[in-house]
């Protein structure tokens, strides 16, 4: 389910202290019902289920072939050569943290995918990637789900490098809400519950 991005704006979340730069583009809540310290399993299984492309494997065809049209797009214009990225053409907000959040665990990386992973708290978790069109960061909260439980909050900032990098975020603003945000969230959430099935298994 799509949210206002007050859900996440509102909240005394830490990423705010480093992306005042950023414009918040998308929230979602996330169909990963846990309990109150449960983050680091949805940090887990994100972090090993994302291939190259961004996309959670398993993905439906609509979000595979979106994501392949632009991997093809960006190889054809230069988009995400090396040295466009973040430690590149972009610094990593890792230079921006605060001595607290710095000494903190970073958390992992996504797979093989191109983020890259900032800071992990108990509560929240940011991670970036970066290329010639845009700076962007996942954010993933933890927040009560209003019956007594807590699931994720999945919230998208990005920073536009330009206004080809504005033009470029508009263009594709249909293709994520009708395709990409839903495949992926689906299969978030089929792999969430297979995973605490299992876990209840035991």
């Amino acid at each position: 389910m799509r949210l206002p991005r007050t859900a996440h704006t509102d909240r005394p979340w830490r990423i705010h202290e480093i992306t005042r730069d950023f414009t918040v583009e998308d929230v979602w809540a996330m169909p990963t019902p846990g309990g109150p310290g449960d983050l680091h399993l949805l940090v887990e299984q994100m972090a090993g289920g994302l291939t190259r492309e961004g996309e959670v494997n398993g993905e439906g065809r609509v979000g595979r072939l979106l994501f392949a049209i632009r991997w093809k797009l960006g190889a054809l214009l230069g988009w995400d050569k090396p040295g466009s990225g973040v430690g590149g053409r972009i610094p990593s907000l890792r230079d921006r943290l605060p001595a607290d959040l710095r000494a903190c665990p970073r958390g992992p990386d996504l797979g093989s995918s191109s983020f890259t992973s900032v800071y992990l708290l108990d509560d929240e978790w940011a991670a970036e990637m970066g290329n010639k069109t845009v700076h962007g960061v996942l954010h993933i909260g933890w927040v009560p789900d209003g019956s007594g439980g807590h699931r994720g909050q999945m919230t998208v900032l990005v920073k536009p490098n330009g206004l080809f990098g504005k033009v470029y975020m508009a263009g594709i603003k249909p293709f994520r809400y009708a395709g990409v945000y839903p495949a992926l969230l689906r299969t978030i959430g089929r792999e969430w519950q297979a995973r605490a099935a299992r876990r209840d298994a035991r």
